[in-house]
């Protein structure tokens, strides 16, 4: 348990504030350190910040040292609002070239047969057709449609027939409704012969639609296509087509080729479905399709040009059922021509002209329409003066930074010192980026300086574009010289600005390590000083607290003799 100390009871003195007084003079010493580590510290953060600004910079040189920059080139049409999809690659010859394409590849295709599916039913009587498991090209919903002014409405519980009745009942018995088997087409009629008027704009089931019929200003209306469509997603066993699939085994196993390609089935667990993403994985190069409107397949190869499709399979097989091996229309591909500058008819079985199809190296063009178009490739001098931009910023930001850091201003006979003021060799790295800022390289061809790119600076060695149309024409004109002037190896302005700045940004991570180093060694000298005024401290207070018991002592011994002297004699 602490013992509660009370200077001064027996001597007067308040030693506990003295002792106070001479610690504080004690740890001078400490503060002075603290001060020194402080200074470090800010000079280390300092140059921490002034290395992320030479890292920039340093980049920023890095990239103009890339030849693609400045070899680099753009592809532009002349005609206004053109789809054409056009690439240059670096080195492209610079210059115009005029296509005309006078006709697109196309993709040839296989189309098969229309109503490879059966009808919704065999016979007149629908009764046993529900909704929800029609056959259809799309699949009805429940709510109403209306006929003759009057709303019908249905659920997909509800079977074709109970459908027709209610047509009946909403017309009295004007409209009638019936089913044909054999064309597999539905009927509505008009007792009267008054013209049928089908849907409003409130109906909120899709069946007319599913059912294909739709107002002629009669008083007979049929449905305009086949009803009957394959159930993509059932199997080919329950699909409802109407060719029978036999070239299967046991097990209701086959299969087809196509291009050369194997395509297994089985018709007892594949669907439509599944054979279509098995062909488009197939690797035959072709896309299969399945148009539920029309009620047919089409095969079309993935790439454009008049090339060939061969299918093949026994008989009975699942392509005969889907209509693509008879009945079925093929349609060639066409190959896309056209000429460049007036030149011959060129051929190319796709619609992207590369240098293997009109010879131009470097050059894409990609056409979707027939016109005549000329293409202009040139530099890319967006892109070059977007990296000589960059290098501008990050100059400028370390001119500006170390301005700072190094700067000493005077107020009213005041000086003012900053973090860097002293540090000699930062003031030297801004002297070496100026210097070689507007330093001629030598061996050079037209460019051989910033400033004959129209790169200026201002009194500060702030770095600017001063003349735009002199660094346009120098990209754009002397390209190769710009190149030769960034690019060149050891001797290039890129390389000796990464070489100079790479020297600046090590030497300043050395400087952080000196200084962290230093702020280290001041810390255990800091501790050491702590434990010495811990020391001292102890020693004063048990000083002044035994004087303070040897005065409390004569105190009582003084006042014992005295009480002892004063009664003798009396």
């Amino acid at each position: 348990m602490a013992t509660m100390q009370l200077s001064g009871l027996a001597s007067g003195l308040d030693w506990k504030s003295l002792v106070d007084q001479l610690m504080d003079i004690e740890r001078a010493p400490i503060d002075r350190i603290e001060r020194e580590q402080l200074v470090n510290t800010q000079q280390s953060n300092a140059l921490k910040d002034l290395n992320t600004r030479l890292a920039t910079l340093q980049t920023a040189s890095t990239t103009l040292s890339d030849q693609s920059l400045f070899s680099g080139r753009t592809a532009a049409s002349g005609t206004t609002g053109s789809t054409w999809n056009l690439a240059a690659t670096s080195g492209t010859a610079a210059g115009s070239y005029a296509f005309n394409v006078t006709q697109l590849a196309t993709k040839a295709r296989r189309e098969g047969a229309a109503d490879i599916t059966s009808g919704l039913n065999t016979t007149a009587d629908v009764s046993g057709l529900t909704l929800a498991t029609l056959r259809t090209a799309s699949i009805p919903t429940a709510g109403t449609f209306t006929i003759n002014g009057t709303a019908v409405t249905v659920a997909t519980t509800d079977s074709l027939d109970t459908v027709f009745a209610a047509i009946a009942t909403a017309t009295g018995n004007d409209v009638t409704a019936s089913y044909d088997p054999l064309t597999d087409r539905i009927t509505l009629d008009s007792a009267t012969d008054a013209e049928i008027v089908l849907g409003a704009a409130n109906d909120t089931s899709n069946l007319l639609a599913v059912l294909k019929l739709a107002n002629n200003g009669t008083g007979t209306l049929t449905s305009h296509g086949t009803l009957g469509s394959a159930r993509t997603n059932s199997t080919f066993a329950t699909a409802g087509l109407r060719t029978a699939i036999t070239a299967v085994d046991g097990t209701g196993a086959g299969s087809f080729t196509l291009n050369g390609v194997n395509v297994a089935y089985n018709v007892n667990t594949d669907s439509i479905s599944t054979v279509v993403k098995r062909i488009n994985a197939s690797g035959a190069g072709v896309t299969a399709s399945y148009d539920a409107v029309n009620d047919r397949m089409t095969l079309a190869n993935n790439t454009t040009g008049d090339l060939g499709m061969t299918v093949s399979e026994s008989a009975g097989g699942l392509l005969g059922a889907l209509g693509l091996t008879s009945g079925h229309t093929v349609v060639r591909g066409e190959n896309a021509e056209f000429s460049v500058n007036n030149g011959g008819t060129i051929i190319s079985t796709s619609n992207t002209l590369d240098a293997t199809a009109h010879g131009i190296t470097g050059l894409t063009v990609t056409a979707d329409s027939t016109t005549a178009e000329t293409i202009t490739v040139g530099a890319d001098t967006a892109k070059m003066k977007e990296k000589i931009d960059a290098f501008i910023t990050a100059f400028n930001a370390v001119g500006l930074f170390i301005d700072e850091k190094t700067r000493v201003t005077s107020t009213n006979g005041k000086v003012t010192t900053n973090v860097l003021t002293n540090n000699r060799e930062v003031q030297a790295w801004q002297r070496d980026l100026r210097s070689l800022g507007f330093s001629a390289i030598a061996g050079l061809g037209a460019v051989d300086r910033l400033d004959d790119l129209g790169i200026v600076t201002d009194r500060d060695g702030r770095l600017s574009v001063g003349d735009t149309t002199k660094l346009e024409a120098a990209l754009t004109d002397s390209a190769a010289d710009v190149e030769a002037f960034f690019t060149t190896a050891t001797t290039g302005f890129a390389a000796k600005f990464k070489t100079r700045v790479t020297a600046m940004i090590d030497s300043g991570d050395g400087v952080q390590e000196r200084l962290a180093a230093t702020n280290s060694t001041l810390d255990r000298q800091i501790a050491d000083l702590e434990r010495r005024l811990v020391q001292q401290r102890e020693l004063l207070t048990s000083g002044f607290i035994a004087m303070e018991s040897a005065q409390s002592q004569i105190q009582q011994q003084s006042s014992a003799i005295a009480n002892a002297f004063g009664t003798s004699s009396s």
